[in-house]
């Protein structure tokens, strides 16, 4: 999971870039076998929503990875980016709201980005 965690740090740094607001990290890889973490955030319009996007798609792709699909973008209410053991979501502040895909993940274990630089963390 050491690459995952690292994939899951450089698109929370690349939204933080674009000041995403309500940052959430979920752990899904005891409760799920699509991913190991699901990042959430919202913006405030369409142009940070789909700057965060593409911000997140850039630093990952200067990492080495590329994602396997992105849906939304264009609508920009949900954009979801599929990097495979790291899922971002980025929301609009209302479709964030209707979704909730906080409380649909709760089985999930909210980490925060300090928790994905330590190796101790399972």
């Amino acid at each position: 999971m050491d690459v995952s965690r690292n994939m899951a740090r450089i698109a929370v740094d690349a939204l933080e870039d674009k000041k995403a607001q309500d940052v959430t990290i979920i752990d899904i890889s005891n409760v799920s076998v699509i991913a190991d973490y699901f990042i959430i955030a919202n913006g405030t319009n369409r142009n940070q929503v789909q700057s965060m996007a593409d911000n997140v798609e850039e630093k990952l792709g200067k990492a080495g990875f590329t994602p396997k699909q992105i849906e939304g973008y264009q609508t920009a209410g949900w954009i979801l980016l599929d990097f495979r053991d790291v899922i971002v979501h980025i929301f609009s502040e209302e479709d964030r709201a209707f979704y909730d895909l906080e409380r649909i993940w709760g089985d999930g274990i909210k980490v925060t980005k300090e928790d994905l630089v330590h190796e101790d963390l399972s």
